[in-house]
């Protein structure tokens, strides 16, 4: 996966966190949410989709920020991911990872390791 964007961080924000990439030379320009969500179980991470005219960029966001993550779940935050300060907003984040840790709890297709580590985080 040579688009990625790897999330190092987060910050909080009154109703709204933001997921903070670094080191990224990708441009931002052009890339808009695509309201959809993967998985990478090798990595422990969830894969936000964004487009542009010509590909996909995946916004990797790992097991360490799983917890505030779920937090924002429980309280209908809007999430954004920040690259080279513009913000943009991870449209639907929460229904389709509602609808993927379903589909993970007790999947053993996922790997033992994603599967505990979903279910002691979100479950």
């Amino acid at each position: 996966m040579q688009n990625k964007i790897q999330v190092k961080s987060v910050e909080k924000r009154e109703d709204a966190l933001i997921f903070c990439a670094e080191n990224t030379d990708l441009r931002v320009e052009g890339l808009k949410a695509r309201s959809h969500v993967l998985v990478d179980s090798d990595n422990l991470s969830f894969l936000y989709i964004l487009e542009n005219e010509t590909s996909f960029i995946y916004v990797s966001i790992p097991h360490t920020c799983w917890e505030e993550l779920k937090n924002a779940m429980k309280n209908d935050e809007t999430m954004f991911v920040r690259i080279h300060d513009v913000e943009i907003e991870l449209e639907q984040m929460k229904e389709e990872l509602e609808y993927l840790i379903g589909n993970i709890e007790g999947n053993a297709n996922y790997g033992e390791e994603l599967v505990n580590t979903v279910e002691k985080v979100f479950l």
